[in-house]
């Protein structure tokens, strides 16, 4: 009897220990950052700010840790680590040479906004590692590509139907030619398929590659 009893004891906690995959402080880190870094930017640069495809990551992948899942979690990975990188190329562009080799990261050097405000970016950076180690954690989740191309998609489309001077996500006009390619259902388009084969689709292969599948999809 006290075999089975220890036998139950021990199947009971399989589960709990299962899930607890991810410290706590992580998920308790992730909780504490939204609620410094949302009002920020909101008061910043207004609540459309958060239909970017950036800052979606950062709200989804921080959902995705306080929840330990490896779903949100894997496809944050996939949005995070080709545009992180297209991210510090512009950034670094404009420190050392004065100009973007990348739209999109001007505002950094904008001394109309709060210099912690726009310190508050360098989430492009260390969100991307924070996730690989995560995944390292939960293993990959190979769904997380296609949940984040229809993310995408849809941030793409919602993003016509703000302001054109903000050019969120690129919307108007792409961010290397700066020019509009077609009618806005042909730029929309062909935008959403741009980031979903050439920057989500390597990024999906390559974490694939590397991180095992979950034990148990969430």
């Amino acid at each position: 009897m006290a075999a089975n009893s220890d036998q139950k004891s021990a199947n009971m906690a399989a589960p709990q220990m299962s899930q607890g995959k991810l410290p706590q402080w992580l998920r308790w880190a992730a909780l504490l950052w939204l609620l410094v870094w949302v009002p920020a930017y909101w008061r910043t640069w207004g609540p459309e700010n958060f239909l970017r495809l950036c800052d979606l990551t950062v709200i989804l992948a921080c959902i995705g840790l306080w929840s330990g899942s490896a779903l949100l979690i894997s496809s944050q990975a996939v949005a995070s680590l080709a545009v992180g990188i297209a991210w510090a190329v512009g950034a670094a562009g404009e420190f050392f040479l004065g100009r973007p080799l990348i739209a999109g990261t001007e505002y950094l050097f904008e001394p109309r906004f709060p210099l912690w405000v726009r310190l508050l970016s360098l989430f492009h950076i260390v969100l991307p590692l924070l996730l690989l180690w995560a995944l390292a954690r939960t293993g990959y989740d190979r769904r997380g590509w296609r949940l984040q191309s229809a993310i995408a998609f849809l941030a793409f489309v919602a993003s016509r139907f703000t302001p054109p001077a903000e050019n969120i996500n690129f919307a108007f006009t792409d961010p290397f030619l700066h020019r509009a390619w077609g009618p806005p259902a042909v730029h929309v388009v062909t935008s959403a398929l741009f980031m979903i084969l050439v920057a989500y689709l390597p990024a999906h292969l390559l974490l694939r590659r590397f991180f095992p599948p979950p034990q148990r999809n969430t």
